[in-house]
């Protein structure tokens, strides 16, 4: 059902850029805004929406709504209050929105399915290349019909980083830049993509070692989080506390890149 809703928004995306997804041309071709300036609203500083995030919502919401009678939905543009008990729905219509206007090709569609709290199920959809990525509880995480992995790579100096800049929370921004000063030197490079959702799941598939960012909405994070803990890694805060349905820090990564970037991360690291 969440793999069902997560392909409905992606069409419905596509079909509003007018891009089709990677391997439907045989050649590449220009992309400029996927929507006009002129229809984006502005949310806060440098936060974005338009019509499509709203409407790709409302057909998430349709269909998980129609499929989990009773259950609730947690998202950032129609509900974005928390819930916790029973079954509730944490969806990200189009992680990486900023991306989707300028007709950068790096977004997603973001579903989780928390059970009082505890995240059981995951989908993120790579909507350009047609990548679905899923996690159940338990039972692992899948590209596709290929398993999951962390990467197994173990030193710093050989490990390639995600990471997300304080966009909204500038006055974390002097926080962001001393921890990156701490973490690029010791690192085989660190990359910034623009979609939380696809970098945790490049995390998951041992793309990325590691990942960190001082702030995350559940539903840019709580899909990724699963994806990664069933594929043998590590999500906590910068305290390594396990973090769930909650706007929170995230380091994630295998569990050596994570134990590190703790230890350069966390209170004693940035003190």
């Amino acid at each position: 059902m969440a793999a069902a809703a997560a392909e409905r928004a992606a069409e419905y995306i596509r079909a509003v850029s007018g891009v089709g997804a990677v391997g439907q041309s045989d050649r590449p071709r220009p992309h400029g805004p996927s929507v006009s300036p002129s229809d984006w609203v502005s949310k806060g500083h440098n936060d974005w929406v338009s019509q499509v995030d709203q409407n790709a919502e409302r057909l998430i919401a349709g269909i998980l709504g129609a499929g989990a009678p009773g259950s609730r939905l947690v998202g950032e543009e129609s509900s974005p209050e928390l819930a916790r008990q029973g079954l509730v729905w944490v969806v990200d219509p189009l992680d990486g929105t900023t991306n989707f206007l300028h007709g950068y090709p790096q977004y997603a569609v973001s579903i989780a399915a928390a059970i009082d709290g505890v995240l059981e199920v995951a989908v993120v959809l790579d909507v350009n290349r047609e990548c679905l990525y899923g996690a159940l509880r338990g039972k692992g995480a899948w590209l596709g019909d290929s398993r999951l992995r962390v990467s197994e790579i173990r030193e710093p100096a050989r490990a390639l980083l995600g990471t997300g800049y304080p966009f909204k929370q500038l006055e974390q921004l002097e926080l962001y830049l001393e921890q990156f000063r701490r973490i690029l030197p010791a690192t085989s490079g660190v990359r910034r993509a623009g979609s939380a959702a696809l970098d945790l799941a490049d995390v998951a598939a041992g793309r990325l070692d590691g990942f960190w960012e001082l702030m995350l909405a559940p539903w840019d994070s709580n899909a990724g989080f699963l994806l990664i803990r069933e594929a043998g890694g590590v999500v906590t805060d910068l305290a390594g506390r396990e973090v769930g349905v909650e706007h929170t820090a995230v380091v994630a990564g295998n569990p050596q890149i994570h134990a590190w970037l703790i230890e350069q991360l966390g209170e004693q690291g940035i003190a």
